[in-house]
């Protein structure tokens, strides 16, 4: 079972030591920054898959529709995070779609561009390396989540990990309010058990909403999270 201490270890290093993109200026890559209103798509499944992307400012749902057209959000990114990498292993179709989940500022890599400085620049293939294995991690815990915590576990968790809230976090975090259906299709329950939940934290104190966003109290790390 996921432990609170395993996984806010995970996000609360999310860091890689130095800025990315004042690197890969540094060393001439080529960029291109894009800008996305909320629902835009960066890209969309099935597209072909040519950049690696970063987000600046802003947020990004990946989501996955099946052969018969069900839906299922597959991770949920914010700034300073990196996605579309699987290009660089061969993928020549997106599997995935990119969704602004609010205004949203892009960085795109070109693939060739990206190759190349891994392969010559060994501190940001370091970084990246250490990005992406975490990344690994926490689809591992939240795989995990979903077969042995309860939905408001898995709730609790997918909202601490939106806010990047983790043990050493002391004040409340902001959001872009992100809806109920989405959270749901996140954690693999229905939209009235999210909203049951979200009631129940929000009587305890643990988030509140104002101005279209949700706050997020850390404490909801040990409130909800406890074994």
């Amino acid at each position: 079972m996921v432990t609170t201490a395993s996984w806010g270890k995970a996000i609360s290093n999310k860091t890689y030591g130095f800025n990315p993109m004042a690197y890969l200026a540094s060393v001439g890559v080529a960029r291109k920054t894009v800008g996305y209103h909320k629902s835009d798509a960066a890209y969309c499944q099935g597209d072909p898959a040519l950049h690696v992307l970063y987000i600046q400012r802003g947020g990004v749902k990946l989501s996955v529709v099946n052969e018969v057209g069900k839906m299922a959000v597959v991770g949920m990114l914010g700034p300073r995070e990196f996605f579309g990498e699987g290009c660089l292993a061969g993928q020549t179709a997106r599997v995935e779609t990119a969704t602004a989940i609010t205004s949203t500022i892009v960085v795109k890599i070109g693939k060739e561009d990206m190759i190349r400085v891994l392969h010559t620049e060994r501190a940001f293939s370091d970084g990246f390396v250490s990005y992406i294995l975490l990344r690994g991690i926490q689809i591992e815990e939240a795989l995990i989540d979903q077969l042995f915590n309860s939905s408001e576990k898995r709730l609790a968790r997918t909202l601490l990990q939106l806010g990047h809230c983790g043990p050493q976090t002391q004040t409340i975090r902001i959001l872009p309010r992100v809806s109920q259906e989405e959270l749901a299709d996140m954690i693999g329950t229905t939209r009235p058990r999210v909203n049951f939940f979200m009631n129940k934290f929000k009587g305890l104190g643990l988030i509140n909403y104002s101005n279209g966003c949700l706050h997020i109290n850390p404490s909801l790390l040990n409130a909800a999270l406890r074994e």
